[in-house]
């Protein structure tokens, strides 16, 4: 008994031990340990919320990846930050003071940082408003790819070679993205191709028609909608309409509909025309004719 009471009497000395004192301010190493133990226990709770609560309910509720994923994020968050918070109330140190020196450090570094802080910000509108959700096909800067990951500054997007491209939040808020899958799938593209004149023009809206029809990934409704666009220099031009629900593998359909198209084109003595143009040579007066007609208008 006398062994387990000094064990015990050396633990507390230990957990009361002050690592530094600042005035009235004193850091222990029961503090420290206590504030480690609330930051893991946040850390392994926030994993719980998200596996165990938040990710059968949006299973039985049949909500959106995107969605789902601007919830999580919210809801890890606001676990850290109480977290955070409990663990510097058990290090003694008073929020009002942090804050006061943090408000007094931002003014001094907040021209420096006045992009940050707007990546952070437009990072919580994201993630509220839902412009842009994780799992999108996004067009940004000529490029096109699919949203993968949403952070408070930044957002990673994945493009069709499997390059990982990193975009400031504020990016994907103030400037203008082209989100295809943002409203509804499924989506209209379209394919144009040009014919020779003396085409039966009839026939080729069938065979373009025909084509998209054959086509997997191509749906039968809406029905694929033939376009006779214009009366081109060369061609009649014609354009092909059709919906699809992948966009993300769209550049490999219109390749798939394009060798059919052609294909099908040979097969009905189709012609595809290229480039041309008439140029007329135009013979030159010869000099001795000039010679010529001036003596006998000086004369």
């Amino acid at each position: 008994m006398e062994d387990a009471s000094n064990t015990l009497l050396l633990i507390k000395e230990f957990l009361s031990y002050q690592l530094f004192e600042i005035g009235d301010y004193g850091l222990t190493v029961g503090a420290v340990m206590l504030a480690i133990i609330v930051f893991l226990a946040t850390k392994y709770f926030a994993i719980a919320i998200s596996r165990f609560i938040l990710k059968p309910f949006f299973k039985h509720k049949h909500i959106d990846v995107g969605r789902s994923y601007a919830i999580t994020q919210i809801v890890i968050y606001i676990v850290y930050l109480t977290g955070v918070f409990t663990a510097f109330g058990l290090l003694g140190i008073q929020l009002s003071v942090l804050w006061a020196g943090a408000a007094a450090l931002l003014v001094g570094v907040g021209l420096g940082l006045q992009q940050t802080f707007n990546d952070l910000f437009s990072g919580v509108l994201l993630l509220l408003e839902g412009p842009v959700e994780v799992g999108n096909v996004v067009e940004v800067d000529g490029f096109i790819g699919r949203v993968v990951e949403i952070g408070l500054r930044t957002s990673k997007i994945c493009t069709r070679d499997d390059i990982m491209i990193i975009v400031p939040n504020s990016h994907l808020i103030n400037d203008n993205i082209v989100n295809w899958t943002h409203h509804h799938l499924p989506l209209r593209f379209n394919i144009e191709v040009g014919v020779a004149y003396g085409s039966d023009v009839d026939l080729v809206s069938r065979v373009l028609e025909k084509a998209a029809n054959e086509h997997p990934d191509v749906l039968e409704r809406p029905v694929p909608r033939i376009m006779f666009t214009n009366f081109g220099n060369s061609s009649l031009d014609f354009r092909l309409h059709f919906y699809s629900q992948e966009p993300w593998r769209i550049e490999f359909v219109k390749s798939d509909l394009r060798f059919t198209i052609y294909r099908m084109f040979a097969e009905n003595d189709i012609q595809i025309p290229f480039p041309q143009q008439d140029v007329w040579l135009r013979s030159p007066v010869p000099t001795e004719a000039l010679a010529d007609n001036e003596i006998e208008n000086k004369t």
